[in-house]
């Protein structure tokens, strides 16, 4: 059984049969409330769809549990999957160490991951690791960063050279300038040093 709606007077209780009914343990399945049991007069009951996980998304989610906690974080995984990619959002406190600086961790353990669930994997599965929501952080702070910079190289005629970025962040650099009409951009450098160059169009 790959999917079951289970119900119940409140959500554990439905969870717990759906469990039963499913044969699978918690960590094996994702769950999704579809009513609370918190209609008026207590007339309505719980309702949970439980989803049996991917052999691929739960060979992500041991290996991620099993890293994190060697680091000592205490985290949750919630794992979104498709049939192209794999999102994976990791929930709980003082998460910095997992993001590192400028996302070079999260980056290494998205890419560790990734080396694993496609590992014997005929169709290639796309991971998408976040924590506290960096990236959408990341993405918003480059994109204010590269209006910036285009305004200081169109005033002072100098073309500016950003640091270091991996291949995500030169895409966000490249395509928040690209409607710039005097403004090119181009990628300059060797792996893992390759950076981004904002230049005023001759």
């Amino acid at each position: 059984m790959e999917e079951y709606l289970a119900k119940g007077k409140t959500v554990d209780e439905a969870i717990s049969k759906g469990l039963d009914e499913m044969g699978f343990s918690l960590d094996e399945v994702e769950i999704d409330i579809v009513e609370d049991g918190s209609g008026m007069l207590g007339f309505s009951k719980a309702k949970v769809l439980l989803t049996k996980k991917s052999g691929l998304g739960k060979r992500a989610e041991d290996f991620l549990s099993e890293v994190i906690s060697k680091m000592g974080v205490a985290t949750n995984l919630d794992i979104d999957e498709t049939d192209e990619s794999l999102k994976i959002d990791v929930v709980g406190n003082n998460l910095g160490v997992l993001i590192g600086h400028r996302g070079e961790t999260l980056d290494a353990l998205q890419y560790l991951t990734s080396l694993v669930v496609n590992k014997s994997n005929d169709d290639y599965k796309r991971i998408y690791l976040d924590a506290e929501n960096y990236r959408q952080k990341r993405e918003s702070a480059l994109k204010k960063l590269a209006g910036k910079l285009a305004k200081k190289v169109l005033d002072t005629n100098r073309r500016v050279r950003l640091e270091p970025m991996n291949p995500y962040e030169r895409r966000v650099i490249h395509a928040t300038l690209q409607d710039y009409p005097k403004i090119k951009t181009y990628s300059k450098g060797e792996e893992p040093n390759r950076n981004v160059v904002i230049e005023k169009v001759r």
